[in-house]
């Protein structure tokens, strides 16, 4: 495990909670190369997002948004959670 899934099962709960979490499942998987550009604006975006997320959130993210192996993963992730049990 990476350091970044620390933090998948809170985004997760949160994507969930408000209805995002196959939107975002999606728009990660078909984006592909483009996640790299979003990793970068979210380190640009860091002095902002910090007043709403933790820094050590938002660095993880734009970790997790270079490696397209986590961007897969983290998917993955988010789909096996909205399966229903």
């Amino acid at each position: 495990m990476n350091s970044n899934q620390n933090f998948w099962q809170t985004w997760a709960e949160a994507l969930q909670r408000w209805g995002l979490d196959n939107l975002v499942a999606t728009l990660l998987e078909a984006t592909g190369p483009l996640n790299f550009l979003g990793a970068q604006l979210v380190y640009l975006g860091q002095p902002a997002i910090k007043q709403f997320f933790p820094l050590e959130h938002s660095t993880a993210l734009a970790g997790m948004l270079e490696d397209p192996e986590s961007v897969r993963e983290f998917s993955a992730y988010l789909r096996n959670r909205s399966k229903p049990s």
